[in-house]
């Protein structure tokens, strides 16, 4: 059996005195969209700043393509692949979208390989193109989000983090956004994706784990646990 592109075994982070991850096990296999669901303050985003290495883990291990992550810093987690659009969008208000997107690929030095990056995410977000000289902090929340995104994805991840893409938008943007991630799992995008909007998130991924107190509660593919009567009545208004 081949080997998940992602495994994480007894996974622990916490902030000062406090645990807020406890031994978590999950894996996110090539190609596929995984979901992390569960309520505000399970645990979700600080797993996320776990695999990205800005928090260190108190225990555990994070193989991610054959290597530790645990305890690596953060540059070097994100030159393996692992790259996130964080919650909150947190683009650079002052810098326009286009600066914004260059910094995306830092760490790419082939200005060919850039621009047909740059070429690709704004095919994908459009709106975008339109405004490229113009100031981040003055996008809408749904513009400054595909602007996460595109960011992300200037990087060419082997593995990319979203955390929370849908918080805070308007349905129409929700619906864009979503659409998006569907457009990069039939490419063949490995997605983990953290989600408020369980629904959504189910109806997209192919695996989902379902996260209370930092700990997973339960774990199998996504239309199964979406027909989960616990789940839906905890997280699916049904």
């Amino acid at each position: 059996m081949t080997a998940p592109l992602l495994s994480v075994r007894g996974l622990t982070l916490g902030y000062d005195r406090t645990d807020a991850v406890k031994g978590v096990d999950f894996d996110v296999p090539q190609g596929a969209v995984v979901t992390l669901i569960g309520a505000n303050g399970a645990g979700k985003t600080t797993t996320l700043r776990g695999l990205s290495g800005l928090i260190k883990p108190r225990a555990g291990s994070i193989r991610f393509d054959e290597r530790e992550l645990a305890g690596m810093a953060a540059h070097k987690i994100a030159r393996l692949g692992v790259v996130q659009a964080p919650e909150g969008r947190q683009v650079f208000a002052g810098m326009s979208i286009a600066e914004n997107l260059r910094l995306g690929a830092f760490l790419e030095q082939d200005p060919a390989a850039i621009e047909t990056r740059r070429a690709d995410v704004l095919r994908r977000f459009p709106r975008l193109g339109e405004r490229l000289s113009q100031s981040a902090g003055l996008l809408s929340g749904g513009e400054q989000q595909m602007l996460a995104m595109g960011r992300a994805l200037m990087a060419d991840p082997k593995l990319l983090l979203l955390d929370e893409p849908s918080m805070g938008l308007a349905p129409l943007f929700v619906e864009e956004i979503f659409r998006i991630v569907a457009d990069l799992k039939r490419e063949g995008r490995t997605i983990l994706l953290v989600e408020q909007n369980a629904q959504s998130a189910l109806e997209i991924a192919d695996y989902a784990y379902v996260i209370e107190n930092g700990r997973i509660k339960l774990h199998g593919p996504a239309q199964e646990i979406a027909q989960n009567p616990d789940v839906a009545a905890a997280y699916l208004g049904m």
